[in-house]
C-alpha cells in the first residue's frame, strides 16, 4: 500500500498535477503582488473551466486514440464540419435532425480514417493530415467564405446553459467516488490506478464545503467531467480498456492473444470522430454561428494537452485525467497571461517551452525506468549488467 502511494505521488505519475498547482500558485502570488483581483476567485476559475471544456473533451478521446497506437490530426476540422452541418440544417429540419446529421458526419470522417489506416495500411499521420485538409476544404466550400447564423437558438441555449449541482448531491457523489476507490483497492487494484477517483471525490467534497459557487458551471464543463470519469473507468477497470492498452502497447502480442486489434483501433477512430462532432455542435451553439476558420489549429492544442498529460505518442500508455489536467495547464497559462496583460508573443514562447520541457521530462524518466527494469530483470536471471565489459562478464559468469 505504501509503495503504491509513493508511486502515485512520484513526479513521473503526478508531475502534471504538481505543474498545475505550481502554475496556479505563481499566478495567484503575482496577481496579489500587482494588486489585481484574486486569481483564485470562483468567477475566474469558472472561466478557465468553461474555456478549456471543449478542448478537454477532444483531449480525452485523443488520449484513447493515442493509447490504441494511432493519432488523429483531423479532430478540429471534423468538429468544424459537424458544427457547420448542424447550423445549416437546424432551421429547416429542427435540432434533433441537425444533431444527428452532425454526429453521423463526425462518425463517417472517423470511419474513413479508420479504414485507410487499418485496412489499407496508410500511415495515420498522412491519412489524418489529408482528412484535416480535405474536411477543412469542405467547410470552406459549404460556407463559401461567409459565416452563417441560425435562427433556431436551441443549440445556443444548450451550449450556454448553466447547470447547478446541489450541495448534498456534490457531497454524496464525492463520497461515492472515494468509497468506490477504496473498494477497488481492497479488491486488489493499485492506488495508482484509482488515484483519479480519490482526487475527484475529495475535490468535489472540498468544493461543496468551501466553494459552493463552483458547483454552478456551463453545460460543456459538466459534459467534460462526466465523459472524463466514464472514460477513465472504462479504460482502467474493464476488459475493453485493458485490451485497448494491449493493442497499443504490443499489437502483435495482442493479436496472438485473440484480441481483434483492427476492430479496437477502428472503433477508437470512429468514437473520436463522433465526439469531435459533438464538440463542434457545442462550439457552434456557443456563438450560434460558424465561419470558415472555426477551430483552426485546435488539433495541435489537443495533442499538446495529451502530451502534457504524459500520453505516449507510440501507444499503450496514457491517462484521461492527466490529459484533462494538461488542458487546464494550457488554458491556465493563457488565462494568466491575459490577467497579467502579457503579450501573445510571449504566450506562444512560454507554452511551446512548457510543452517541450514536459515531453523531454517524460521521455527521460521513461528511458531511465526502462533501463532500471532491464537491469533488475538481468540481475534476477543472474546475468551481468549490460554496461559490464566483456572480461567483467566472463568473471561474473565464472
Amino acid at each position: 500500500m505504501n509503495s503504491s502511494w509513493r508511486r502515485s505521488l512520484a513526479p513521473r505519475a503526478a508531475g502534471v498535477v504538481y505543474a498545475l498547482i505550481a502554475l496556479v500558485a505563481i499566478l495567484t502570488i503575482t496577481s496579489a503582488v500587482q494588486g489585481r483581483p484574486s486569481y483564485l476567485s470562483s468567477v475566474n476559475l469558472s472561466n478557465i473551466l468553461d474555456q478549456s471544456a471543449l478542448i478537454a473533451i477532444l483531449a480525452i478521446f485523443m488520449t484513447v486514440v493515442l493509447i490504441s497506437g494511432n493519432f488523429d490530426l483531423s479532430v478540429a476540422s471534423t468538429a468544424a464540419l459537424a458544427g457547420t452541418v448542424a447550423l445549416k440544417t437546424i432551421d429547416s429540419y429542427g435540432p434533433v435532425v441537425a444533431l444527428l446529421a452532425a454526429l453521423i458526419t463526425g462518425a463517417l470522417v472517423g470511419l474513413v480514417n479508420a479504414v485507410l489506416v487499418q485496412k489499407l495500411g496508410v500511415n495515420a499521420f498522412i491519412v489524418t493530415l489529408g482528412t484535416l485538409t480535405a474536411v477543412r476544404g469542405v467547410v470552406q466550400a459549404i460556407l463559401d467564405g461567409q459565416s452563417i447564423t441560425a435562427t433556431d437558438t436551441t443549440l445556443l441555449d444548450i451550449a450556454t446553459a448553466r447547470w447547478t449541482l446541489p450541495l448534498w448531491a456534490a457531497i454524496a457523489v464525492g463520497a461515492l467516488l472515494i468509497a468506490g476507490a477504496f473498494v477497488l483497492v481492497r479488491r486488489g487494484s493499485s492506488v495508482v490506478s484509482t488515484a483519479g477517483l480519490w482526487f475527484a471525490g475529495l475535490a468535489l467534497i472540498l468544493l461543496a464545503v468551501f466553494r459552493p459557487l463552483m458547483l454552478t458551471q456551463t453545460a460543456p464543463v459538466w459534459i467534460m467531467l462526466v465523459l472524463a470519469v466514464v472514460t477513465a473507468l472504462v479504460l482502467r477497470f474493464t476488459v475493453v480498456g485493458r485490451n485497448l492498452y494491449a493493442v497499443g502497447g504490443n499489437p502483435e502480442a495482442a493479436r496472438l492473444s485473440g484480441i481483434a486489434v483492427d476492430r479496437y483501433k477502428m472503433v477508437a477512430f470512429v468514437v473520436n470522430g463522433t465526439v469531435a462532432a459533438m464538440v463542434g455542435v457545442l462550439y457552434a451553439g456557443r456563438f450560434n454561428s460558424v465561419d470558415p476558420t472555426v477551430l483552426t489549429g485546435g488539433e495541435l492544442t489537443v495533442i499538446a494537452a495529451a502530451v502534457l498529460g504524459g500520453t505516449s505518442l507510440f501507444g499503450g500508455s496514457g491517462y484521461v485525467a492527466k490529459s484533462v489536467v494538461g488542458t487546464l495547464i494550457l488554458f491556465t497559462l493563457s488565462n494568466g497571461f491575459n490577467v497579467l496583460n502579457i503579450g501573445s508573443n510571449y504566450q506562444n514562447v512560454v507554452q511551446g517551452t512548457v510543452l517541450v520541457a514536459a515531453a523531454s521530462l517524460y521521455t527521460a524518466t521513461s528511458t531511465r525506468e526502462r533501463r532500471r527494469f532491464r537491469l533488475a530483470l538481468r540481475r534476477n536471471k543472474g546475468e551481468p549488467p549490460e554496461s559490464a565489459k566483456p572480461e567483467q562478464k566472463v568473471l561474473v559468469e565464472h
